[in-house]
């Protein structure tokens, strides 16, 4: 106490210290002890009402006590005669129990009394229930059936409280009841029927399947009485519980099941397109029933049952063990196509378990797959394994077709640029289109695999195409008169070739998801370019066929006399072209230069195989003269055929080396000769000296100066021009004696 006291006062020393810490606040010394006075007054205050409250409180807890000690005495003293009593009715109550066994008698005879009535009209009540169950009141029918249960029940139960032992009364009751279980079976009858067709039934009359669901829920609850009462006393009635509402969900299911295995109309050999029908009809159904089972069926059941769903998931499982079954069959190419098709899209999608009408009943995202990913993958392979054997095959009766129009007697047909053209093409892409249509439909990722597939039939078929142009070309080379057509059919060869680029591109742009080339895509352009420049040398061969004789007839006696071949070589060579204008681009860029390269080629092949000696400077002039106007003949039909920039240099060739024929002074030859080796730089010495042989004044000594000096001194080619001499061999005396022979020949024959 003496502490507290201590610790307030150093407070208040402390309080009052703070108050007065400026010397003009000691005028206010009363005003603070005014203050402080209130302040003091007012918490004793609070503190009294506090202590008083606190002291009634006290006063009303022991008020309380003292009423319950009070009512804790009256009740021990009424316990107590309680106990007095029951000690002195023990005997009497031993006493009583004679009329315990006669209340326990009187309770079994009033509930036989009370069911006489009934057990006697047990054949009415039986009659009248079979009669109701014909004529379809199952209502009332159950309801007597009810009655009847209800009877024989009781018996039973009373039979078996007596004396569960006595077997022979258990059967008595049996045997005079063993109708009612036929009715009961009858009436369960009746109630399947309905609910197989209850489909039906919901449009019809709902009315009788919200009676079947009530007799079925009387059933449930009757079932579950029984069971609990078995619990209590052991005892249950024949035939419970009944699980009528299993058996309906199994009815359920068999006719969902039912329904949908009873889709198929038709067979493979009655019409190729049963499963597409097949899948039809089975959408349609499953569509049209679901919706049924919203709008409908959901109101003919109690809530719980969750209706909708549970249907739902029934046309699911029908749906997928049939598949499962369709699946297991040997199906075809284009059926397999149409299963997945119709299983991977068409199921979820908003035509049928996906529709509008369901989507807010269901989440078909949360459905499982019709089928096992394994078996999906083995329809695919299936597949795969079927198109790629029947692609080979298409592809090759399409060229087998192809070559047949080879041989026609008629040009092929042209596109809308004047291109010569065959139906080749069109029809491979179209195959290809039709698959990767088919395939786009089922997946993306297989999709790209019958994308890789097709281009890889493609390098294998143009290879193929490749051999059969050759094949042609040999052929026509046996006898040049057959076909008549070859030319034009050639270049329909050429031109397929980009047709076929174009097409490719135009697949892989519509169909593929990646734009980086692949392994296959190399091989495909590198066998089409194969095939194009192939077939442009074999047109071309076809043209120098032609020019061959007149090409013997180049840097000859008779050709410095005076002969007509380079206008017949020209002539020829545009008459061909006319053809070859219908050559699409690029080939017909590259034919055109080509065919200038080797026109150029051949009459320089004619100069070095030292053909003719010219024997005088007039000879040499005019032969020059000669071969600078050929050469302008030559510049001026590839221009006009726009064979290109290397025109010009290619024909100058040939006026380079009649200005090396033409000098008349040897002396300057060297100068010449170095000019002819500085704008050809691929020239090589024996073309050199097969020249100089050619000019006919040229000593040794001056041949072996100049090789001498060119040798010493060479000029390395760039590769960004095509060479020209590199192909030309110059021959020895035998090749020398062999060309003049082949030029006698061909004189003899001409």
């Amino acid at each position: 106490m003496e502490e507290t006291s201590r610790e307030a006062v150093a407070t208040a020393v402390q309080r009052v210290a703070g108050m007065l810490q400026r010397s003009d606040q000691l005028d206010k010394v009363e005003q603070y002890r005014r203050r402080e006075a209130r302040k003091k007054a007012s918490v004793e205050a609070r503190l009294k009402a506090a202590i008083q409250s606190q002291l009634d409180g006290v006063r009303t807890g022991l008020t309380q006590l003292h009423s319950a000690l009070l009512d804790v005495k009256d009740i021990q003293g009424s316990l107590a005669d309680v106990s007095k009593d029951w000690r002195q009715s023990i005997n009497t109550i031993e006493n009583l129990k004679d009329v315990k066994d006669a209340v326990v008698q009187h309770s079994q005879l009033a509930s036989a009394v009370e069911n006489l009535k009934n057990i006697f009209s047990v054949p009415e009540i039986v009659a009248d229930t079979q009669q109701l169950i014909e004529q379809g009141e199952l209502l009332q029918a159950h309801r007597k059936l009810m009655e009847l249960e209800c009877s024989r029940d009781d018996l039973m139960y009373e039979q078996y409280r007596m004396d569960s032992k006595n077997t022979s009364d258990m059967n008595l009751i049996s045997i005079y009841f063993e109708d009612v279980q036929g009715l009961s079976d009858e009436l369960a009858k009746q109630l399947w029927m309905v609910l197989q067709r209850s489909m039906v039934t919901v449009r019809r009359d709902p009315t009788m399947l919200v009676s079947v669901v009530r007799i079925i829920e009387r059933e449930v609850k009757i079932d579950r009485r029984m069971v609990d009462r078995k619990k209590q006393s052991g005892f249950i009635p024949p035939g419970r519980p009944k699980r009528w509402k299993d058996k309906m969900f199994e009815v359920l299911e068999g006719t969902v099941s039912t329904r949908i295995e009873g889709t198929q109309s038709v067979t493979r050999e009655a019409d190729k397109m049963w499963l597409v029908r097949l899948l039809e009809i089975t959408r349609k159904y499953v569509l049209d029933d679901l919706i049924v089972v919203k709008n409908l069926m959901v109101q003919c059941f109690p809530q719980h049952y969750d209706t909708f769903n549970r249907f739902f998931g029934l046309y699911h499982n029908a749906v997928s063990s049939r598949v499962k079954e369709l699946a297991a069959e040997d199906l075809e190419a284009n059926e397999i196509v149409s299963m997945l098709t119709w299983v991977l899209n068409t199921y979820k999608s908003v035509e049928m378990m996906g529709h509008p009408d369901l989507a807010s009943e269901c989440d078909i995202n949360a459905l499982e797959a019709l089928l096992p990913q394994d078996v999906v993958d083995d329809l695919l392979s299936k597949y795969v394994k079927t198109f790629t054997s029947n692609i080979t095959g298409w592809l090759r009766k399409a060229l087998e077709t192809d070559k047949k129009d080879w041989q026609k007697e008629t040009e092929p047909e042209a596109d809308q640029d004047g291109y010569y053209q065959t139906t080749l093409p069109a029809i491979v892409f179209q195959m290809f289109e039709q698959n990767l249509q088919v395939a786009a439909q089922i997946d993306g990722d297989f999709k790209e695999q019958v994308l890789k597939l097709c281009l890889k039939q493609m390098n294998t078929f143009l290879i193929r195409y490749r051999e059969e142009a050759v094949t042609y070309k040999e052929e026509h080379l046996r006898d040049r008169q057959l076909p008549q057509c070859y030319v034009q059919y050639m270049i329909a060869i050429i031109n397929n070739c980009q047709t076929f680029k174009e097409s490719i591109n135009s697949l892989k742009r519509k169909y593929s998801q990646s734009s980086e080339p692949t392994d296959s895509d190399a091989a495909i352009e590198r066998t089409l370019s194969e095939v194009a420049k192939e077939g442009c040398q074999f047109l071309l061969d076809e043209v120098f066929l032609d020019l061959e004789h007149h090409l013997y007839e180049l840097m000859t006696r008779k050709w410095l006399t005076g002969s007509h071949a380079v206008d017949t070589i020209c002539v020829t060579v545009e008459d061909y072209f006319n053809d070859f204008n219908k050559i699409k681009k690029p080939f017909n860029q590259e034919m055109t230069s080509e065919a200038l390269r080797r026109v150029v080629v051949e009459y320089i092949k004619a100069v070095m195989q030292k053909r003719i000696t010219f024997k005088n400077a007039d000879e040499r002039r005019e032969g020059a003269d000669r071969m600078i106007k050929e050469a302008d003949q030559f510049k001026f039909l590839f221009r006009k055929l726009a064979a290109g920039e290397d025109t010009d240099r290619l024909c100058g060739a040939i006026t380079a080396i009649a200005e090396v024929f033409k000098l008349t002074d040897p002396t300057l030859l060297f100068l010449e000769v170095t000019t002819l080796v500085s704008k050809y730089p691929d020239i090589r010495e024996e073309h050199i000296q097969a020249l100089l042989a050619v000019r006919g004044d040229a000593s040794r000594e001056m041949r072996q100066m100049i090789i001498g000096t060119l040798s010493e001194n060479k000029v390395t080619y760039s590769a960004v021009t095509q060479p020209i001499f590199k192909d030309i061999a110059v021959p020895t005396i035998t090749n020398t004696m062999t060309s003049m022979t082949s030029m006698a020949t061909a004189k003899l024959l001409k």
